[in-house]
């Protein structure tokens, strides 16, 4: 394996966030609908996107420049020169963006309807291959006040970053969703599900004020300090131990909502670093998660700082 940049590990680095995380290959396919069980269906197009859950949160937070560095693996493939290209082409801090010769990066095969709603079918490749030790050298080598980790990578590198959250502020967006021991869950100052994680860890949908509390209940008394349900076109729901409160999203028009609760993870977890309140932090990532999903693809799609600015003046 090699370092894809000259950084040594002997520097330490001043970041805003440290993402730990996932870096694919997005195959997009455009469709008027969902195919049912051994059908073929016609798709209007084809596009290949820069993607993997902890790529598209750190590009969301260069774009709108944020401070941030990324700890994932990559093959030595062309899929994996672009993403390296498009993760320094966005500001985002390679140092710890490992290149591999063993397996190949990993792919998301995504069919989007016609309504902008999407399926995502992913293979590992290279993101299964990311070890505790590389999650600790890379983390114990940089300065930094916001953790945010997903779960497309193995849960020992997810266990071993948790351990760097004491003092900073740990986000955990845990897509897909899995089984989450509550040794982790203690750790966690924010959780942040989107409406299907969060049946899938508590049982409970959220729909509404009521259902929301009650499966943030669920979570909360695993030790999470703060639960933030990303709801799509409702916004997002903050609860924690005062109680619970709906933040409303922006209207827009989707046409493809991949990668839109990253463009989210990623405005919430630079605008904590940056010293925004708790309540403007949820109000902009909404405005980017609402964003992402008026343009095509993952990385491409993450709105800029101007984007999001405008955005918030024409809803004051």
């Amino acid at each position: 394996m090699m370092f894809t940049t000259g950084v040594s590990l002997g520097t330490m680095q001043e970041l805003e966030v440290m993402l730990v995380g996932s870096a694919n290959i997005d195959l997009v396919i455009r469709t008027p609908r969902f195919p049912a069980p051994g059908e073929t269906l016609q798709g209007s197009d084809f596009q290949t996107f820069a993607g993997g859950k902890g790529a598209n949160q750190a590009v969301a937070i260069g774009k709108i420049g944020g401070n941030c560095g990324l700890i994932a693996k990559v093959g030595s493939d062309g899929f994996g020169k672009q993403l390296i290209e498009s993760l320094r082409t966005n500001n985002v801090h390679i140092n710890n963006v490992l290149q591999v010769s063993t397996e190949s990066t990993g792919v998301a095969v995504i069919t989007v309807d016609a309504q902008g709603q999407n399926t995502i079918l992913v293979a590992q490749g290279t993101n299964g291959l990311l070890a505790p030790e590389e999650v600790r050298q890379g983390l114990s080598h940089a300065s930094f006040k916001v953790l945010l980790v997903q779960l497309e990578i193995p849960m020992e590198a997810v266990m071993e970053a948790s351990k760097f959250a004491s003092g900073r502020i740990f986000i955990l967006n845990p897509a897909p969703a899995q089984e989450l021991s509550d040794e982790l869950l203690s750790r966690v100052d924010y959780l942040t599900p989107n409406e299907t994680e969060a049946h899938l860890l508590t049982g409970i949908l959220p729909v509404d004020s009521k259902s929301c509390d009650q499966a943030a209940a669920v979570i909360l008394a695993k030790g999470v300090k703060n639960v933030l349900f990303t709801l799509g076109s409702m916004g997002s729901y903050l609860a924690n131990a005062s109680g619970g409160r709906l933040f409303p999203a922006i209207r827009v028009t989707p046409i493809d909502t991949t990668a839109a609760g990253d463009a989210f993870n990623g405005a919430f977890a630079h605008y904590l670093a940056s010293g925004e309140t708790v309540d403007r932090s949820i109000r902009l990532a909404n405005i980017a998660g609402a964003l992402c999903t008026t343009k095509p693809g993952a990385q491409a799609s993450m709105p800029s700082l101007a984007e999001i600015l405008l955005h918030d003046q024409q809803a004051l």
